[in-house]
């Protein structure tokens, strides 16, 4: 890795360079071998300080930044996280209009990196004035100096992965990687990625996760815009309720779609089991390995490697809150241990 014995100049010369770790023991049953592209390991905790960095660093050199300015973007809180700490070290007011899906810790969490925040409803049409891809347009346009960040039409959000995550993974498998599992969400990471391996071998699969109440799957195998597909689910940070021009759909090969509940248990499970505190999509990504082992998709031989986009830190008062899990029904049993009265003498 070289990252031991370097000094860096600042926070954003972390970021990139995330390590694969063997997944054993949850993998144990399943044919092929199976790694994770831990980018929890960012200083950002998350996959989005590449692209918040990569969009930032193009948008300078196309002299749209100048010291001062303001960044506007629509979140459901790491791109936030990861623009508001890009915004600091390079000296930018960073504006965001975030989901009511957030939940409170990332709220709390953006605000601390300086961020503003407009908090609007999840569950309303993309293009309703509430929505925060039109909350974030209206703030651009009274904000004098800002401009919008867009990922969900940004190319730039493929391009950010496909000079570094796709490189990274093809080099630390060492060209070997036979599958790629990633979750879709504005479909950057998936397709970035993607795009760089399909460049080195057209044979590799890309799997795609979705989440029930989302449209991409759908869309992927039909083409057709679907309403009917969405309805109010759990999950952050992935699926969609509109097609992102982000996603390269003729890049994946196949869409596997994950429940809520299933996706949540098997992020605990994950911890339990490899020791990474991980986010919900992470749960997600596993769950659909799970499911695509059903199938017999994976022999032996494959070299697969899924990305686990996020930290566990994220979602202590979601699906690592026992409370949380069971007033959504995730958990069978709840039980509150019986607490002794520690008395102080």
């Amino acid at each position: 890795m070289g990252h031991k014995n370097k000094v860096y100049n600042n926070v954003l010369d972390l970021i990139g360079n995330t390590p694969l770790i063997k997944l054993n023991k949850i993998t144990a049953p399943f044919s092929g071998k199976y790694f994770a592209k831990l980018e929890a390991s960012n200083p950002g905790h998350s996959s989005k300080d590449r692209i918040a960095l990569y969009i930032i660093d193009q948008a300078e050199k196309q002299g749209l930044l100048k010291p001062g300015d303001t960044i506007v973007e629509t979140t459901s809180g790491n791109t936030g996280f990861s623009l508001a700490m890009v915004s600091i070290v390079k000296g930018y007011k960073c504006i965001l209009a975030v989901s009511s899906k957030s939940s409170p810790d990332k709220i709390d969490m953006l605000r601390t990196m300086g961020a503003e925040v407009h908090i609007c409803p999840a569950h309303v049409a993309a293009d309703d004035p509430k929505s925060y891809y039109e909350v974030a347009k209206r703030l651009h346009e009274e904000t004098p100096g800002s401009i919008y960040i867009n990922q969900y039409f940004n190319d730039l959000n493929v391009d950010a992965h496909y000079h570094s995550t796709g490189p990274e993974i093809w080099n630390q498998t060492e060209g070997k990687i036979t599958h790629l599992v990633a979750c879709s969400g504005t479909g950057g990471t998936i397709s970035g990625t993607a795009k760089y391996l399909k460049e080195q071998n057209p044979d590799i699969k890309i799997l795609g996760v979705d989440a029930y109440g989302s449209v991409l799957k759908k869309y992927h195998e039909t083409r057709e815009f679907d309403k009917a597909e969405i309805y109010p689910y759990r999950i952050e940070g992935l699926g969609k309720n509109l097609i992102p021009t982000a996603t390269e759909f003729d890049l994946i090969d196949e869409f596997i779609k994950v429940t809520d509940e299933e996706s949540a248990l098997t992020a605990r499970e994950i911890a339990k089991t490899e020791g990474l505190f991980v986010g919900y999509t992470s749960g997600a990504a596993i769950q659909a390995i799970k499911q695509l082992n059903d199938d017999n998709t994976f022999d032996e031989n494959d070299v697969i490697v899924v990305i686990f986009p996020d930290h566990g830190s994220r979602y202590m008062s979601k699906i690592y809150s026992d409370k949380w899990m069971n007033d959504q029904g995730f958990l069978d049993s709840f039980k509150v241990e019986e607490k002794e009265d520690v008395k102080i003498t």
